[in-house]
């Protein structure tokens, strides 16, 4: 199940110095997580930006017997680990600089499923939690898996609401797996995963849920979408954060606007007021942003046969069905499922789109509409 790699990029990961950037200019250089483990130490020169300090702790082998505990703990619980360098994260997730170098996994997770993560305060009122209510209510005929953190109020809500619809849920946890925080929220992450969701986490078996793992947290939520709800929240509140690294990231903010008497509306307002998300005006106009479509509306229901052979070529037929079939699939698989280079799709896309057909996120990820 677990590979040497596993092994030492879990021990490397667990050096002094070296977080997820570093770890990630380690592998690149030279190659993998093993061959860094054993050479950093005697070519760190090679490396800019690289002093003895940093590497110093590297070979540790303290961090070796960690490595292989963390590993029995891991084949013990089911739990999958994803290495950045093997590009196992989810697509989006990886295009982020500061991405983790390990994601801990336990549950489903299909990469080919459009994600929006939903966040918010833990003092939801009944505005926001009416709001989660009909968004699912109207989205639970969509194919999407939402992204919530697993907290109390308004994260809850979600997971909930997402499992009542039978829409796949993905919760980012601030702590390893051997705990899980809130308490109260025991029975609904095991839920998640028999529903055919997923509980992510960074943090190896040994990490609390620490006040700093929360932010750290927040940044997997917003780089995992391509877009991000705010559904309440207070000035400062944590979502806030997450917010700041979705834009980070350039990825779509929306945020439920309310009263500016609302305490819990405040800070969406001033995200509003900062240009730093759109307004949520109404939940037909939200999902339509989102890209959101039926599966179980036909090609053909949309665009009937006589209308597509007209208004496309061949090419332009084939690359809209196999988009419309596998939303916001990436140019990658797309070259993949349709057997045509990259370079030859990407002009198509762009006649596609001119047309109304098509609709581009960031990563090179592409929808019907």
């Amino acid at each position: 199940m677990y590979s040497e790699e596993h092994l030492y990029a879990i021990a490397l990961r667990e050096c002094n110095l070296i977080g997820n950037i570093n770890f990630n200019k380690l592998v690149r250089t030279f190659g993998s997580a093993k061959n860094a483990w054993e050479k950093t130490k005697k070519e760190y020169k090679k490396l800019d930006g690289f002093g003895s300090k940093i590497v110093y702790d590297i070979g540790n082998p303290e961090h070796l017997k960690f490595a292989e505990k963390e590993l029995k703990f891991c084949e013990t619980n089911n739990i999958k680990i994803n290495l950045r360098h093997l590009q196992e994260l989810p697509q989006l997730l990886n295009e982020c600089e500061d991405a983790p170098a390990i994601l801990y996994q336990k549950g489903s997770f299909d990469h080919s499923k459009p994600k929006v993560s939903i966040v918010g305060t833990r003092n939801m009122t009944p505005y926001g939690k009416q709001f989660i209510h009909d968004f699912f209510e109207e989205t639970k005929s969509c194919d999407y898996t939402s992204v919530s953190g697993l907290a109390l109020g308004v994260d809850k809500e979600v997971h909930e609401q997402s499992i009542h619809n039978q829409i796949p849920t993905i919760a980012v946890l601030a702590h390893g797996f051997h705990t899980l925080y809130p308490a109260k929220n025991r029975k609904l992450s095991e839920k998640i995963v028999e529903e055919g969701g997923a509980l992510f986490t960074e943090f190896n078996s040994s990490r609390k849920p620490d006040r700093e793992n929360f932010i750290q947290r927040n940044r997997i939520v917003a780089g995992i979408s391509p877009s991000t709800i705010v559904v309440e929240t207070a000035f400062g509140g944590g979502s806030i954060s997450t917010a700041t690294f979705a834009n980070g990231y350039n990825r779509e903010v929306f945020a439920l606007p309310g009263k500016i008497t609302d305490k819990q509306s405040q800070g969406c307002n001033h995200l509003i007021f900062q240009n730093k998300a759109s307004t949520i005006s109404t939940i037909k106009d939200l999902i339509d942003n989102l890209g959101f479509n039926n599966p179980k509306m036909k090609t053909e229901e949309l665009f009937p046969r006589n209308e597509i052979s007209i208004q496309l070529t061949e090419n332009q037929e084939l690359i809209f069905k196999t988009i419309y079939e596998n939303p916001q699939i990436s140019l990658d698989d797309l070259a993949v499922k349709i057997d045509l280079s990259s370079h030859k799709i990407l002009p198509i896309i762009l006649e596609l789109e001119l047309l109304g057909k098509l609709k581009s996120f960031s990563g090179r990820q592409f929808m019907a509409i």
